[in-house]
């Protein structure tokens, strides 16, 4: 491949480039997006990122696939159970832009490693996880070295697609784990400033179970096939419109949260 064909836009990009324009699809080339968790949001979103032309990419997940994920993730199928979520998601990934700059890290978060995770190369980092310490760490770290964070929120227990919408965190309504989210980041310095993608549909405790509380999680929704890929592509869209120019750039500046 000479220079002239290497800077040409790839045919299978060819539709985004109509829509957002050659300079906007080279910025989008350019950026350097995190994801960190690969279940029902996160897979989706990853995946909304790679087929917009996003260009550097980095995958955290440590965990397996198992045959319960398979009505709502993407990497999950029959003939992929037990597999790693990163290498399935990667080897897809890959298969959509062979020259997409893929970093993987099969590995879960937790206190001591998020910090050194989380670096100022990155222009955004998408939270996809769904246990509220973890999640915690991450908007912390993110917030002290001034990196951009789109988070989800709690994506169980609803089925209106309708109520899915993009806020700043100390703006959501009616989702018990972004009050939960609120409450421990308080504590942590943190009021504002986190950009999240959340439902404001009621949910019922009917829906929930209980677990044995492992992974930081206690308890968790009944969720439908689609709620979480729609948080995903909202958590994609924040990204993509923010190349295109439709929504400003938001300025975020380093902080100190304890």
């Amino acid at each position: 491949m000479n220079l002239e064909e290497e800077r040409s836009t790839p045919h299978w990009l060819q539709r985004t480039e109509i829509l957002l324009g050659e300079a906007a699809l080279e910025r989008m080339k350019n950026m350097r997006v995190m994801v960190i968790g690969l279940g029902g949001v996160g897979s989706f979103a990853a995946e909304f990122l790679t087929r917009a032309g996003v260009g550097h990419m980095t995958i955290v997940d440590g965990d397996t696939v198992d045959l319960t994920n398979t009505n709502r993730q993407l990497p999950a199928l029959h003939s992929t159970v037990g597999k790693r979520k990163t290498s399935v998601m990667a080897e897809r990934m890959l298969d959509i832009n062979p020259m997409l700059q893929l970093t993987v890290r099969d590995e879960f978060i937790n206190p001591e490693t998020v910090k050194d995770l989380i670096t100022k190369d990155f222009d955004y980092v998408f939270d996809c996880i769904d246990s509220i310490q973890p999640k915690q760490y991450i908007i912390v770290a993110c917030k002290q070295k001034g990196v951009r964070i789109v988070s989800s929120m709690g994506a169980g227990g609803r089925l209106d697609p309708s109520k899915v919408q993009v806020a700043d965190l100390s703006e959501t309504f009616n989702c018990p784990f972004a009050q939960q989210v609120r409450k421990g980041l308080k504590k942590k310095g943190v009021w504002r400033g986190v950009t999240v993608v959340f439902s404001s549909e009621r949910v019922s405790k009917e829906h929930m179970m209980m677990t044995d509380g492992s992974k930081f999680k206690k308890s968790f929704y009944g969720t439908s096939s689609y709620i979480p890929a729609l948080f995903g592509l909202h958590m994609a869209s924040v990204v993509v419109r923010e190349v295109s120019g439709e929504v400003k750039k938001a300025k975020v500046s380093e902080v100190d949260c304890g």
